[in-house]
Formats: structure tokens, sequence, C-alpha cells
């Protein structure tokens, strides 16, 4: 879980069991004592003082020797980074999170707050606009979530989302910008919507400091389309979409090129498209992965909005050049989808991806990823669960049912990454967010 920008930097460890800690403190106070007894070495090892002048009328000229340390090396930099599926606010959801005229979505999901908090970096797809003021919340077709929603988030560990989706100009220009300003109120990151043009050329940045050395980590994310709602007038920049009849990769690689171009070390794209409910990736949809993948300029895709699981594999190409992970869709985070509606049983069911990156002193970024099993139980105030820690069934899901639910994530995700069992722990020593390019409402 990142903190907030560098002012108000928190030790990530803090999230590490006490004997982990204790271990931690025990070897940080080994490295003082090195440390001071380098000091006392240099010091004793200094030469003696200059005698006094020899009365000779041509004394031999003393020289001292200068003694300069050698720098402190820099050594790799590790992080782990959650991430999850589509976050949408239907109203029997927003309804469950409702109790004595309060919002919050904390209980429906605190199963997995250890997930989400126990990771240097976590990244939610907000599949939905907030409802500007004034405005009542509003579900299908046309979204308007409440502002509590974000706040949850962020209560949740969240550090930021993904904004760009089909559903980003549901509520028109004000709910543009009322999502950014709701996510700033919080010091959450957002990418894909923008209130300025300023601010659409921008990347989301976040820093990850382990020791001395800290590194950059940007997050960019694009939609397919806005369900055929224009955008708004003159604002042609207010959501990044892409144009799939074309597979038109450019608008990804532009802003991943500028990212790097900007000095960032890890380079990660979420992309919003393209057909619902299916498990197999469309044509486009891999055609345009495979064309992120051959750029060499991005570390990890992470897909959205088929609203169940898709596979996750590893494609040739990625910025050494031995591949990029591809996630071609986790599924739902929280929604009210299921069978009741005519879906498919899977839109009950999300992923939530874990990777690891290792970035070297001279750039190399090694990754990982593993996946995890999550689901919501729609009958039972939209609980949700991470599948693998209630075999024997919890809230109305049966044994079998879960273990009906696991297998279908399972079957979907594929056997390419492995199945991650516990959550993530913070690697590195803080993580922390940066707000985007400063703005100004329009007067």
């Amino acid at each position: 879980m990142a903190r907030p920008a560098p002012d108000d930097e928190r030790d990530s460890r803090r999230s590490l069991p006490l004997a982990v800690r204790v271990a931690l403190e025990t070897v940080g106070v080994a490295v003082v004592a090195v440390s001071i007894g380098f000091a006392a070495h240099a010091a004793f090892s200094d030469p003696p003082a200059p005698p006094e002048p020899s009365p000779s009328p041509s004394p031999s000229p003393v020289v001292t020797p200068v003694i300069t340390p050698s720098p402190e090396p820099e050594g790799p930099v590790s992080f782990t980074l959650i991430a999850g599926g589509d976050v949408i606010a239907h109203e029997s959801v927003v309804n469950s999170a409702t109790s004595g005229g309060t919002i919050d979505f904390g209980p429906l999901w605190e199963n997995l707050d250890p997930w989400i908090s126990g990771a240097d970096l976590a990244f939610c797809n907000m599949e939905t606009p907030v409802a500007p003021a004034g405005t009542e919340p509003s579900g299908y077709p046309k979204f308007g979530a409440p502002r509590e929603l974000v706040a949850s988030l962020d209560e949740a560990g969240w550090d930021g989302c993904s904004t760009a989706s089909n559903h980003a100009v549901d509520r028109g220009w004000a709910g543009i910008v009322t999502t950014l300003d709701a996510f700033d109120d919080v010091r959450l990151g957002a990418v894909g919507t923008a209130r300025t043009a300023e601010e659409a050329a921008s990347a989301q940045y976040y820093r990850v400091r382990e020791g001395k050395r800290t590194i950059t980590v940007a997050h960019i994310a694009y939609s397919y389309g806005t369900n055929g709602i224009p955008k708004p007038s003159g604002k042609p920049w207010s959501v990044n979409t892409l144009d799939m009849n074309a597979v038109d990769a450019s608008p990804v690689l532009n802003a991943a090129q500028a990212a790097r171009d900007a000095g960032a070390d890890v380079v990660i794209a979420s992309i919003h498209c393209c057909s619902e409910y299916v498990t197999a990736p469309t044509k486009a949809q891999a055609s345009l992965a495979k064309k992120i993948a051959d750029s060499g300029l991005v570390d990890l895709y992470i897909g959205h909005h088929a609203h169940v699981p898709q596979p996750i594999t590893l494609l040739s190409g990625g910025p050494n050049g031995d591949g990029m992970w591809v996630a071609y869709g986790l599924g739902n985070y929280i929604s009210n989808q299921d069978t009741a509606f005519g879906l498919p049983a899977a839109t009950t069911n999300g992923v939530l991806l874990t990777a690891t990156f290792t970035v070297e002193v001279d750039g190399t970024v090694e990754t990982g990823v593993e996946w995890s099993a999550v689901t919501v139980d729609r009958r039972n105030r939209h609980t949700m669960y991470v599948l693998s820690e209630i075999p024997n069934g919890a809230g109305t899901l049966s044994s079998a049912e879960v273990a009906a639910r696991h297998e279908r994530v399972e079957n979907a995700v594929g056997s390419a990454a492995p199945e991650r069992l516990l959550p993530p722990g913070p690697l590195a020593d803080n993580a922390y967010w940066i707000r985007r390019k400063p703005w100004e409402p329009e007067q």
C-alpha cells in the first residue's frame, strides 16, 4: 500500500508481522554498528599529523594522502503490486453498503483488505463515475457512484485506479471532474480520464523507495470507447480511448514512451476492452496486447471490462526482450452480477493479480505474476471472499459452490502463472503517490 507524497512518507514495513519487524530492526542495528566501525577504522587509519618543521634549510615536503570512501552501492529495488477487477456500483451494492443513512463499502470487502493493504502498490479499476454534487447515485445503465465509494477504496488500502471505461462519461463532464476530485480528496491516484489537456498528457506516477534508491512507476489507462456517448464537447482528451476497429495501439505506446522519457522505470498499462462475458480474448484484444508487448515499452498489461476472468499469459517481447505478462481480464471486483440476471456464473468471480517487480541497478526489470480467485456473495449483502480462504464455505456459499467458483477461475486464467494463497507483503521501504499535473476549474 503506497502512502502519500514525500512530505508525508510512512514506512510500509508497518504491516509486517512483529517477528519480522524485530528481525529487520536487529539487522538495522547491525548495519549501524558496521557503519560506525568503518568510520572508526577510517579515522584510526589516517596518517598522524606532520611533525614540526626541522631547522634544516631544505625540509622534505609532507604529503597527507586524501582517503575518499567508496560510495555506498545502490542495489536493486523490489516491490509488490496487486491489481483487481471492475468496481461497479450497482444500486443493490450501494444498498448493501448503506446502514442508518451512512454509506460504507468497507464491511463488504473487509475480508480482502489484508491482500490490498499488504502490497507496496494496489491498483483497481473504477468502472463508474462519481455522481456530481446535487445529483443522486444511480446504477445501470448510466452509473453515478456515491462519493463514499472512493473513500472506502482508500481505507481498504488501494493506491490508485484506472478511470478509463465505457461508463466514464455516464454523468458527462461533471461526472469526470467529480470523480477525479474525489480521488484527489483522499490522495489516491487516478488515470484514464482528465480535467485538462495537460493532465491527460501525464501518466499517474508513483515512487518506490528502497534504501537510498527511489524508482518511478507509471500507470496509464485506455478504454475501447464510451458506449457511444460523445466525450464532453471540446474536450477530446477527457477520456483516453482506443480505435479497436483498427486495433490502433499508438495511443498506448505514445503514452508509455512519454512516461519512459519522463523517467519511469516501470510502466503498467490498464486496458478496458473488448467483449463482455466471454473468457477467451477476442482477436482484436489479443492483437492489441501483442503490439504492446512487441513495443518493449510496457512491463505489465492489466485488462478489464469482460466481467469474467480471462487468461493470464506471458507474451514474447517486453522491455527486456524476455516477455511481457498479460492479464487479459480480471473479471469483477465487486458488482451485483450473477446468473440471477441471465449472466454467466463467472460474473460472480474476479482475479487478484499479484505482480512482483525487481528493478536492477542497470535498469532491467524482472517481473513475476500470481493470481488469486475472489468472489462476491450477493445474497449475503455482497460480502467478498478470497475463495482459497473459505474451502468449507461461508455466508450463503456452500463448500461445493466455493469449489465450483474456484474451478471456473482456475480454468479461465490457465496454467502460465501460479496461484497465490497468501496475501502479499511489502518489499520496499516505502511507496507513495505523486499528484498528476495541477489544474484549475473553469470559471
